[in-house]
């Protein structure tokens, strides 16, 4: 049985094309099945966190104009939730938010924070990691960010660097961390993946409640007396009309600048369970299973002739038949067809028209 002060926050209000035609502005990847599994990524980020937290411990934060597919998504979890903001500002005022949030419902909430666009392939570890972390949280005053394992030089992602001479007295397996570092260059991956003390940043938070909002209070004064002053009408009618005038107000930050950066008690637990963030059609070809010939296939009724290296997505029934094809993604939605180099991917956003 999930601990009952354990609480999961997915942070769900990311916009974009990167998966275009499948993704859109009005129906972003972490809403639809990418995976070709029968189920969003959203759904299966909530199932995947099924055994460490009950369903009305589940927050999600998103754009107010996503409330009702995360509702629909997600029918188990109370609509009340599901929290709404107005505007985009970046992870810091968004995890201010739900953090005071919490702490009006349950002042001895550990917490647990997690994109909602994020896969997984081992779940099971994932699960042993997380609640490692929980356990370790729920009655210190630390911060646990999650580290990656890095398989590659990496250039999209920003790395921790690990003490790894510094392991907590209470769990040998996290360890304090002695820096963040920016998404590197090519040259400076290739000399951190030398190394055996820099992961990739997942960002995955793990914390109580009263530690992330005492370290609003130290490090972000003005952005949590925002959020702190609201106490007395959360859950209330009155909340969402508060947020939608006081939110806007919020420095637009990440919570990797506005604390992680700052704050003292910064630990890292290094994980290995087969994380991407799948950023992009060419991560989906790295984490998804390939034939012989290096291609991946989502799909019904795909037939493939001396072709090589390709991402085909069409789920919608069609048979497709593909012929001389090499580092190629083929992907259909609707009435939009996609056939793009995966090495010039980067260019999709200026191909699909969306802002």
């Amino acid at each position: 049985m999930p601990k009952i002060n354990n609480h999961l926050v997915i942070m769900a209000g990311g916009v974009g094309s990167r998966f275009w035609p499948m993704s859109t502005a009005e129906c972003p990847k972490q809403f639809i099945d990418v995976l070709g599994t029968g189920k969003t990524l959203l759904q299966l980020t909530v199932e995947r966190f099924g055994s460490l937290v009950a369903p009305e411990h589940i927050w999600v934060v998103t754009n107010e104009k996503y409330a009702d597919i995360v509702a629909e998504q997600l029918p188990k979890m109370p609509r009340g939730n599901i929290l709404c903001e107005p505007c985009r500002r970046n992870t810091a005022p968004c995890i201010a938010y739900v953090s005071w949030r919490i702490k009006a419902q349950d002042p001895k909430a550990n917490i647990v924070v997690t994109p909602s666009d994020h896969i997984v392939m081992n779940v099971p570890e994932f699960q042993r990691v997380i609640k490692d972390c929980m356990d370790f949280t729920a009655d210190s005053d630390a911060i646990v960010t999650l580290g990656m394992k890095p398989s590659r030089p990496e250039t999209g992602y920003g790395y921790i660097q690990a003490d790894l001479s510094a392991s907590s007295l209470r769990n040998k397996s996290i360890y304090r961390v002695d820096s963040f570092r920016e998404k590197p260059d090519l040259k400076t991956a290739q000399q951190y993946i030398k190394k055996n003390y820099y992961f990739w940043n997942a960002g995955i938070f793990i914390w109580n409640v009263n530690t992330i909002v005492n370290a609003f209070r130290v490090y972000q004064p003005k952005m949590n007396k925002i959020f702190e002053q609201m106490l007395p009408i959360y859950g209330t009618p009155q909340e969402q009309e508060m947020i939608n005038e006081k939110f806007p107000q919020c420095e637009n930050i990440s919570v990797d600048y506005a604390i992680m950066e700052k704050a003292e008690e910064i630990f890292v637990c290094p994980a290995d369970f087969g994380w991407s963030d799948l950023g992009t059609w060419g991560s989906l070809l790295t984490q998804s299973k390939r034939d012989i010939y290096g291609n991946a296939c989502i799909g019904n009724d795909i037939n493939l002739f001396e072709t090589h290296n390709c991402m085909i997505h069409t789920t919608q029934e069609k048979k497709v038949v593909i012929q001389g094809l090499d580092g190629y993604i083929v992907a259909e939605n609707n009435d939009t067809l996609l056939i793009c180099k995966l090495s010039e991917e980067q260019r999709i956003k200026q191909f699909s028209g969306e802002n």
